[in-house]
């Protein structure tokens, strides 16, 4: 595959059985072959999308002491700012040329939940920050309810399997600051090749060059939005319970041409995430004699911690 297919939400929630059909046998296709899809009719509306750029280059451009204020330490960088050149992609040692902050779960009625995620972190300099993150984070996840909702159907499971983990789950917000390069990177780039941990990313802000996706052939692709559309590719987490029907893409966030160094980039993913003691085990409908089973039975509390210590955010 040479390009991203573009699919629409809207099929899937037309109440017409064929174009529901149609989205699912589309997604489902391009995640096997390539492992992401373009996205339009999702449930974010323009002038959301305005307010939540405007608040994040307003953090952003905070003095960095004003930052690393909001930098909460012992929690592996799960909410909160995480400082320029902190994460480093699984296997490298350079960090990388990125900041970023990260807004999760609202719990709703679970007292349990609550005390095992951390609490989200309120940016007093800036009012309206945290209410614009939160209903982004919500029309994300509403967003990536239903995309899973197709998948769930095209894996012959039941339309809503993936709704009682996701519920509640731990994901993750994470507005991105790729600063303007300043000095020749040795071995940096903006977000060095890899695999994301989750269910699925859903990613504002792919709109210009410099997000590249790895097909099949081993050729980096570039991956470039409609003004109208989110990119969304499978993670890790899902490929291992589909036994690897459904792809985890490698991919990569390139340097700028030199002529462009001066200027930022900002790219917002949202993490889909279920609840800890998802099991991931290999779905027994992803199993047959050409494809045995390839994973260990593993939770996804298991699995994101053995993560956060391969990307350096926590410590054994």
């Amino acid at each position: 595959m040479k390009s991203i297919p573009s699919v629409n939400l809207k099929d899937f929630l037309s109440g017409d059985p064929d174009r529901k059909q149609k989205f699912i046998d589309e997604i489902g296709k391009a995640y096997q072959e390539i492992g992401f899809v373009a996205l339009k009719g999702h449930f974010l509306d323009k002038t959301l999308v305005d307010n939540l750029y405007g608040e994040i280059k307003n953090f952003f451009e905070l003095p960095v002491e004003a930052k690393r204020k909001y930098e909460i330490p012992g929690i592996g960088g799960q909410r909160g700012y995480v400082s320029f050149g902190k994460e480093s992609a699984k296997g490298k040692k350079e960090g990388d040329l990125k900041e970023f902050w990260h807004f999760g779960q609202y719990v709703d009625d679970n007292p349990t939940l609550e005390a095992e995620y951390p609490d989200n972190v309120d940016v007093t300099e800036l009012p309206a920050f945290n209410e614009v993150g939160k209903e982004t984070y919500r029309m994300l996840e509403k967003t990536a309810k239903y995309v899973l909702r197709a998948l769930a159907l095209y894996l012959d499971l039941n339309e809503t399997y993936f709704d009682q983990y996701i519920y509640n789950g731990n994901s993750i917000l994470r507005p991105i600051h790729y600063p303007p390069i300043l000095e020749e990177p040795k071995a940096a780039e903006r977000a060095a090749a890899h695999g994301d941990i989750n269910l699925i990313t859903l990613l504002m802000g792919a709109q210009g060059r410099g997000l590249q996706v790895q097909n099949h052939d081993g050729e980096w692709i570039d991956a470039i939005a409609e003004p109208d559309e989110l990119m969304i590719n499978v993670g890790d987490m899902l490929s291992r319970h589909t036994n690897n029907k459904l792809k985890s893409t490698i991919h990569r966030v390139i340097n700028p041409p030199r002529e462009l160094w001066g200027t930022s980039r900002y790219s917002i993913p949202f993490f889909m995430h279920p609840i800890s003691e998802m099991k991931l085990n290999v779905l027994d409908s992803c199993i047959d004699a050409d494809n045995p089973k390839g994973f260990e039975d593993i939770t996804a509390g298991e699995f994101l911690n053995q993560r956060l210590i391969e990307l350096g955010l926590i410590k054994k």
